[in-house]
């Protein structure tokens, strides 16, 4: 068998830390155990905790007073700037959806063709499809209205339906292009898109299948089961006069078809296929922007299920299922944009790419190197994709430095680094209170299931990313 090449970063991909590594890592691990403590057992609200613990990290890695308030602030605003929106209008169409009656027709739909005992795997596959062209938390928002649908007809607890659902839209998210992770990393490493997407696919799928939706199933039956929350307002009555099965998904269906349309024009672009800067191209692209697309879709579905099926003036119930959708949702907002803070702190103290840097004096596969950069990256600061992208740029010296890699090789190492990233989602990681507080979860039962299901994730795909590696390098 072919020798693995192993690692060896030029001394001048090592970032450079303010702080020895060993007070970084003390740092990191005091403030996770801070910030636990403050939720699980004071019980003081997450986004307050949040906030504290990043203020007290900031302090004790040396970040200056003058410089306090940018590094809090900064990415709270970033954060918000990118899941405010998405959160908001994901979280009217899908109070739309349900409110109408659409949910119990997909529902139903879903039931009649997989079987009642099947519902869970329904809801998997459903969000596997959909969530191939659309980001986990707008695609896991649009599909709510429906799990809990599911959930409050079948029976057997909420997260026996959610958390497949969620562990499909993660495995898609972390693995396979058009998300941001994988198509970031392959430009970096210089990896083709279509074998990344092939790769992430091979190795996705069955991913999907064991750890996505099997384990889930497990965890949700060691759970004590959980009620349907009602965060996007009560569960509505039965409606006599449910709108038609095909406006619904028309409509569910619209804002994957716009991203994917911005996606695949911007590829396009890429490869002067489609000449840039030409007018209908970037008309195309920004309604394919996902907080357009999700605009688009909620004003349409107003139109559709509120203004057209509703007696007498409309304007009050546009305004009453808006409130409804959006006065729960406030709360997770906040919180995630300090998860935001939180990951944004531990990155400006450079622990992760200080501890990346120990990794260099220790020979080992690229791919493996590429994994473990990864995770760390992963752990250190909670963004997948920003995780997915710092390994990525540290991996690439290394890539390029170990002689030619086959293509198939290139698009292994990508899935790889991606597999890593999205490991181990815990407290810094805003997806992490998204998922958690739209399901109504304590911080405790969501490490023991959603942690505990993309830990699988990423190490399932990455040994699988390795065996075709190790095939085909």
């Amino acid at each position: 068998m072919t020798r693995l090449p192993t690692l060896a970063l030029p001394a001048t991909t090592t970032p450079e830390a303010a702080l020895p590594v060993p007070v970084l890592l003390l740092i990191a691990v005091l403030a996770i155990a801070a910030l636990l403590f403050l939720i699980m057992k004071v019980r003081l609200h997450a986004f307050f905790s949040l906030i504290i613990v990043s203020l007290l990290t900031a302090i004790a890695a040396g970040v200056s007073a003058a410089d306090l308030l940018e590094t809090i602030v900064g990415p709270f605003g970033q954060t918000l700037g990118n899941v405010a929106m998405l959160v908001g209008f994901g979280a009217v169409l899908g109070r739309i959806v349900e409110t109408s009656g659409g949910a119990q027709v997909i529902s139903g739909k879903l039931i009649a063709l997989f079987g009642e005992k099947r519902a869970p795997l329904a809801l998997s596959v459903a969000s596997l499809l959909f969530g191939f062209p659309i980001f986990l938390d707008a695609g896991f928002i649009v599909m709510l209205p429906i799990i809990y649908t599911v959930a409050r007809r079948v029976g057997g607890g909420l997260l026996r339906y959610a958390l497949p659902a969620a562990g499909a839209f993660l495995v898609m998210h972390a693995l396979v292009p058009p998300h941001p992770g994988p198509v970031a990393a392959a430009g970096i490493v210089g990896a083709d898109v279509g074998l990344v997407l092939m790769v992430g696919l091979l190795v996705g799928l069955p991913t999907w299948y064991v750890a996505g939706y099997r384990l889930s199933l497990v965890l949700a039956a060691r759970t004590p089961r959980m009620p349907v929350p009602e965060l996007l307002g009560s569960a509505p009555a039965d409606n006599p006069n449910p709108p038609r099965f095909g406006v619904v998904l028309a409509l569910l269906l619209l804002p994957l078809v716009l991203i994917f349309m911005n996606t695949g024009l911007k590829t396009l672009q890429a490869t002067d296929s489609v000449p840039e800067g030409a007018a209908w191209a970037e008309v195309l692209i920004f309604i394919g922007n996902t907080p357009i697309a999700l605009l688009i879709s909620t004003l349409l579905a107003m139109y559709l299920l509120v203004v057209r099926r509703h007696d007498g003036p409309f304007g009050g119930a546009i305004e009453k299922v808006v409130d409804d959708a959006l006065a729960p949702v406030c709360s997770i907002i906040l919180i995630t944009g300090a998860g935001g803070i939180f990951g944004g702190v531990l990155t400006a103290t450079g622990i992760g790419g200080a501890m990346a840097s120990s990794l260099q004096a220790v020979g080992m596969p690229l791919i493996l190197a590429g994994f473990l950069i990864a995770v760390i990256m992963r752990v250190a600061q909670g963004s997948a994709t920003v995780a997915g992208t710092t390994a990525a740029g540290l991996m690439a010296p290394a890539v390029a430095a170990s002689g030619d890699q086959t293509p198939l090789a290139l698009a292994c190492i990508v899935v790889a680094i991606v597999a890593g990233a999205i490991t181990f989602s815990h407290v810094n990681d805003s997806g992490f209170w998204l998922v958690s507080r739209f399901l109504g979860l304590s911080t405790q039962v969501a490490l023991s299931t959603w942690t505990v299901i993309a830990t699988a994730v990423g190490f399932m795909s990455f040994a699988l990313s390795w065996v075709l590696y190790a095939i085909v390098a």
